[in-house]
């Protein structure tokens, strides 16, 4: 999804942060710059509408990473919307001009760090304890809140009129926690922020590190480690031991409480909440304590601003005084001015940064005191005033705003109307209403009341002028490894798709290799079940035929059995008429024929039931021994079917388990592969990082070097007039000298001419008067001679001293130089052993999952058998039980089961009609000896 153009409020998320779009310039007034940074300039204002006072920070989104600077503009009105508490900076509103953020918030005098600036001395213990214990509180709430600040610093902390301490510049601050992100000032980042991008994440926890290195700063005027180049900074926290408050005479729980900050690593250093707790923090006392530093502050500033105005009133004094004296042409007392007139705009002892008071790194560089430029007059409004001056000094506020052009500085020296003010300043900023605003800058500037000198937001803005190469190097710096860490990101989640892709191709190939068996699995058991209801159906209709068949054969055999009982009972009728005697009565003769021939009934009757029973024994038997031949079948088909199943199961068994070793296989050379991108591209990253901080080193070293040789330069150019004065004593010395060697001369000819005949006095004059010139000769050579060696004797002392600063500078810059080599030596060898490390931890993985899936593979095998042995065993009881529950139903129908068993032993698959045949003809063979023997 493309980014949406910088300024842009279609997008919703956008929109909802309510930018106004009322014109800025026309509700806020009185602007005069108080401080000025790498975002833009922060501004003191008043709204014409509520007259309230704010603090307006400038952002421009416009030219290069335009987009980048929009973001971040979103994501600060985003932080500050979220924000409701008392120690952290009020959020007043955004508007949008001309490609610029106009962020409206509370205004505030100052921050801490322009205390310690403007004293030129540490804090005392009790008001870094206040200052502390309040700013952790917002800090705790912050972190409640599931955010990060990720810049505490002494300059971030700001304080109000009533003393309230308000944490402010939420540019770099987190909106989740924990984070990841390479962010903040170098000096003041936790180890943890530094490594977050090779080793994982932080919480709020780094906030409480930088509010330590916060105390240290305020402790002692600077934060450790702030005379080093920022790359070399970063490793040396990294990797070194945790700083700690230097001497002093500091309590041991004030000791104890930046040591509790500064622990190396996050699990033993405290949270916010927890540190608030510490005993450090308990004893501190009520706000009076920041007030009252408050107001020592502004009377500080106050005799700052006062001092240089004085100041500059006497170099623009003394700048006409020599212009008027060039312009008359020199006189000899051109060099007896009183020396306490004498002030030079270069000497040190007038420097405010005479004493090393820096708040930013460009401080490194020397600047000396020079009158503001005319280009920063075009810059906003007055930058120092302070509440309840005088009328005058409020005229010297305004010269201090607007330097004007040489040729009015004799004006200067009086103070200006209203009037004339208008009026220069019409001409100086012709873009801005002249009377208005002056009469605006006038009604309202017992409003403006700040902690900030002059000199220092000059001196801030100088400082950022010349340090913006090194700030654009450290924020391309720090581009550079967001990108790293951003393209590391996107290869790992690149790479995590892929493997999901992959796993899920071959999970798929292998749920289809499954649902494949399962489906010829599901075929083969079809197919069985059909056997086995075709076998059954065979098996009936087999039976059915042989009931038939059987019940044929006794039809016909019951039929023929008939016919040879009516035969037989006809023979034996026919013979018992024989065998009675004709003499027997007929009586008795008919009495004895069917006597016989009811026996002859009886038995025939006997003979049938004899038969009848034969024939439905016979037929049972037929069909037992049929049905326990086809049982005994059936079992068989079982167990071919069976052993098909369990072989069709260990095929596909084999097939699974030879895809899953070809799915490891795939999966390790991708892993492999993907790990060599991964450790490659760090390489790459490392390697790219290391040459920019070398690079970044070199030019720092360079800079260093040619700012050194700039201060140099330029104590060699202030040495003249630093001197000026012992040579204009030397010469008055001089001078004096020689009207006293023309009064003795003066003297001496009177005496000599008085004993001195005439007409050898002019001799005597001329010898005197050569012998005059000859001693002013060598005295002016032996003050000149004074005036040479004081020269070269300073010029020494001055060569001597730049050498060895120029030497030690070279040592230290060297010192930093091999100390950076030597950090990225043990970084390049920790990187490489983290590469073995995860080669390794890859290898035990790859080897895990290997022996987990021959471990699988083994189980499966074992549980296939154990299934086999289960089935086959299960069939095989089931199979015993049915011919046992056979067996038993034949013996309960009067059979042998036996006999049953053994009869069905003999007949075959494939004979089952001959074997009806042969019943057949068993039956008949029976029967005719069944009739056989009744015959007899």
């Amino acid at each position: 999804m493309p980014q949406p153009k910088a300024g842009s409020l279609k997008d919703p998320d956008i929109a909802g942060l309510f930018f106004f779009n009322d014109d800025p310039e026309k509700i806020f007034v009185d602007l005069r710059e108080i401080g000025h940074g790498s975002f833009g300039a922060v501004y003191f204002a008043r709204n014409i509408v509520n007259k309230e006072i704010v603090a307006i920070k400038k952002m421009s989104y416009n030219g290069k990473q335009a987009n980048e600077k929009w973001q971040d503009i979103i994501k600060e009105v985003k932080f500050l919307r979220q924000l409701k508490h008392r120690h952290v900076i009020d959020y007043k509103g955004c508007y949008l001009r001309e490609h610029t953020a106009w962020l409206v918030m509370e205004y505030c005098l100052g921050s801490a760090s322009d205390i310690v600036e403007v004293h030129k001395k540490p804090l005392k213990e009790i008001e870094i304890a206040a200052i502390c214990h309040d700013a952790l509180e917002g800090l705790a709430y912050l972190h409640t809140q599931g955010k990060i600040h990720r810049d505490i610093k002494a300059g971030n902390i700001l304080l109000t009129e009533n003393g309230t301490v308000k944490l402010a510049d939420f540019g770099s601050a987190s909106l989740i926690s924990p984070a990841n992100s390479f962010v903040g000032t170098p000096y003041w980042m936790a180890p943890e922020v530094i490594l977050a991008m090779d080793e994982g994440q932080y919480d709020g926890k780094s906030d409480v590190w930088s509010m330590g290195i916060t105390c240290i700063e305020l402790a002692e005027r600077k934060p450790p480690l702030f005379n080093m180049n920022a790359m070399s900074a970063l490793y040396h926290i990294a990797q070194n031991d945790p700083p700690t408050l230097a001497g002093g005479e500091w309590s041991d729980s004030f000791r104890h409480f930046v040591d509790s900050c500064l622990a190396k690593l996050p699990c033993d250093r405290p949270s916010s909440s927890d540190i608030l707790k510490h005993h450090f923090l308990e004893g501190t006392g009520p706000s009076s304590v920041i007030i009252d530093l408050i107001q020592r502050t502004k009377d500080a500033v106050r005799e700052l601003d006062n001092l240089q105005y004085r100041r500059m009133k006497k170099i623009l004094m003394v700048d006409v005084i020599e212009g008027e004296n060039s312009s008359n042409g020199p006189t000899s007392d051109d060099f007896t001015t009183d020396d306490s007139s004498q002030v030079s705009p270069c000497d040190p002892s007038l420097d405010d940064d005479n004493i090393d008071s820096s708040t930013s790194k460009s401080s490194s560089m020397t600047s000396q005191h020079s009158m503001p430029s005319s280009n920063l007059s075009s810059k906003s409004s007055s930058q120092s005033s302070l509440q309840g001056i005088s009328t005058d000094d409020s005229a010297s506020t305004f010269h201090r705003e607007h330097s004007p052009p040489p040729t009015l500085q004799s004006y200067i020296l009086q103070d200006w109307s209203l009037p004339q003010r208008s009026s220069y300043y019409s001409n100086v900023h012709p873009n801005k209403p002249s009377n208005s605003s002056i009469n605006r800058m006038e009604a309202g500037a017992n409003n403006f009341a700040t902690i900030r000198t002059t000199h220092l937001v000059t001196k801030q803005m100088k400082d950022h002028e010349h340090a913006n190469d090194m700030k654009e190097q450290f924020t391309g710096y720090k581009r550079m490894r967001k990108t790293h860490q951003k393209q590391l990101q996107q290869n790992e989640t690149k790479f995590q798709t892929e493997m999901e892709e992959h796993k899920q191709r071959l999970d798929k190939e292998y749920d289809n290799l499954r649902q494949k068996f399962l489906v010829e699995m599901e075929k083969i058991r079809k197919m069985q079940s059909s056997d086995q209801e075709k076998m059954t159906r065979n098996n009936l209709g087999l039976e059915k035929k042989l009931i038939k068949q059987i019940s044929t054969s006794h039809d016909t055999e019951k039929k023929t059995f008939s016919t040879m009982q009516k035969k037989e009972y006809k023979v034996n009728k026919e013979q018992m008429k024989k065998e009675i005697d004709g003499s027997t009565p007929k009586k008795e003769r008919d009495d004895m024929v069917r006597t016989h021939k009811d026996r002859l009934l009886q038995r025939q009757k006997e003979a049938e039931g004899g038969l009848e029973k034969r024939h439905k024994d016979s037929m049972e038997f037929e069909i037992r021994k049929f049905r326990r031949r086809k049982l005994v079948q059936y079992h068989q088909k079982e167990e071919e079917h069976l052993a098909e199943e369990l072989s069709k199961r260990q095929a596909q068994l084999e097939m699974e388990h030879a895809m899953l070793l070809r799915h490891h296989s795939g999966t390790q050379d991708l892993e492999y592969r993907q790990l060599q991108t991964l450790q490659k591209l760090r390489d790459d990253h490392l390697k790219k990082q290391h040459l920019t901080e070398h690079d970044n080193q070199r030019e720092y070293n360079a800079l260093e070097e040619q700012n050194l040789r700039k201060k140099h330069l330029l104590e060699h150019k202030q040495q003249p007039r630093s001197l000026k004065q012992k040579e204009v004593l030397i010469r008055k010395q001089f001078h004096e000298a020689v009207q006293t060697q023309r009064r003795q001369y003066k003297a001496l000819k009177e005496h000599i001419l008085q004993n001195t005949p005439k007409n050898e006095q002019k001799a005597v004059v001329k010898k005197l008067k050569e012998e005059q010139v000859r001693k002013l000769n060598i005295l002016g050579e032996q003050y000149e001679a004074s005036i040479a060696e004081m020269l070269q004797q300073q010029n020494m002392r001055l060569d001597d001293s730049q050498e060895m600063e120029a030497q030690q500078l070279k040592q230290r810059l060297q010192q930093e130089l091999e100390l950076l080599m030597a950090y990225q030596s043990k970084i390049k060898m920790q990187t490489e052993a983290q590469h073995q490390r995860e080669r390794r931890q890859l290898e035990e993985r790859v080897s895990l999952r290997r022996a987990l899936l021959e471990q699988k593979m083994d189980d499966e095998r074992s549980k296939l058998i154990a299934e086999r042995k289960d089935k086959i065993h299960s069939s095989k009881t089931r199979q015993e039980r049915d011919l046992e529950d056979f067996d038993h139903e034949t013996s309960d129908m009067g059979m042998s089961p036996v006999e049953v068993a053994q009869a069905s032993l003999d007949a075959t698959y494939n004979d089952d009609v001959s074997s009806l045949r042969g019943s057949m003809i068993s039956l008949t063979a029976s029967s005719s000896s069944f009739s056989f023997s009744s015959q007899t």
